[in-house]
């Protein structure tokens, strides 16, 4: 994980060196304090990744000696295809548009079927054909 450390490092540094330049130019507080938290955001994914690198033994691809084939098994589980995220983001819809147009039973039926769908989306793996 130190090619990724050092990646999140040189952005961090690239937006420190940006941030007071774009005030500088533009005067504008809005981009500021936008280029200020994403200063900050990768600041703490470095210091994660930093933190993580030092503790963990070398991958294959840390190393200069490393093979592809030291690389090779399980990678991970990767969940298959989920229609889930679709009504959720479907009720999530109906809730903003209820809102939006004033109509609060919209929001209501929309806060109802968002909670059989995320339910749906959480427990997708206890049953059905991709069970555990």
């Amino acid at each position: 994980m130190k090619a990724e450390t050092w990646i999140f490092v040189i952005t961090t540094a690239f937006f420190a060196l940006v941030t007071p330049a774009y005030w500088f130019i533009t005067h504008d507080w809005t981009g500021t304090s936008a280029l200020v938290m994403s200063t900050l955001l990768v600041l703490m994914v470095s210091i994660y990744l930093g933190f993580h690198a030092a503790r963990m033994d070398p991958r294959p691809e840390d190393r200069k000696d490393g093979e592809i084939a030291e690389g090779a098994g399980e990678l991970g589980f990767f969940p298959p295809y989920s229609w889930w995220p679709l009504w959720c983001a479907s009720t999530l819809a109906v809730c903003v548009l209820g809102v939006a147009l004033g109509q609060w039973w919209m929001f209501v039926v929309g806060t109802g079927l968002g909670v059989i769908a995320l339910s749906g989306w959480v427990f997708e793996y206890y049953r059905g054909e991709h069970a555990h």
